[in-house]
């Protein structure tokens, strides 16, 4: 049953031509990274973020001008570390369909080339080549899409997490 699946996604990957593939390794490169995010956010964030309200409340003082400083300094350090990643997402998103045009690209060329060699009368070959055009197109649309809504919602938890922290980093006393 697996070796059927497998030659089936192989058989549909070589449809799409070598873009396909890079396609596949950029959305699992990208998938990896939104799963990171969302794992820290879940599990790690929530104990980093009470260890830096917690050395600001062992604090004596919080209004002085060293003391505003070390608070901003804490925001800085912490709004590195909640959006690490998020730009290399953002970037890998936009990749998604300029690879799936690369793709329509080279399948347009071997549509072009079947034409000038045969004249244009082998609409078999034709059609291969505009197989090898829209599948990536294809997929890289789709994988813009799956990684946009997660970027988005991710992006959105990163500003709350961020503004609930500088909240949270009061001098009160």
């Amino acid at each position: 049953m697996s070796g059927g699946i497998t030659e089936t996604i192989l058989a549909f990957m070589d449809k799409g031509g070598d873009v396909l593939w890079l396609i596949a390794i950029l959305v699992f490169v990208m998938w990896t990274l939104i799963f990171e995010r969302f794992w820290f956010f879940t599990f790690v964030w929530r104990a980093e973020r009470r260890q830096l309200i917690d050395k600001w409340e062992s604090r004596s003082e919080r209004k002085s001008w060293n003391a505003k400083q070390i608070r901003s300094r804490l925001v800085s350090q912490s709004r590195e570390v909640i959006n690490n990643n998020m730009s290399v997402i953002t970037t890998m998103v936009a990749l998604c369909p300029l690879l799936g045009l690369l793709g329509t690209v080279t399948g347009m060329i071997e549509v072009f080339n079947v034409m000038a060699v045969t004249g244009g009368g082998d609409a078999k070959s034709m059609a291969g080549g505009v197989e090898r055009s829209t599948i990536p197109t294809m997929a890289g649309m789709v994988a813009a899409l799956s990684g946009l809504f997660a970027n988005t919602y991710l992006q959105r938890i990163a500003e709350r997490e961020q503004e609930s922290l500088e909240d949270q980093l009061t001098s009160d006393h």
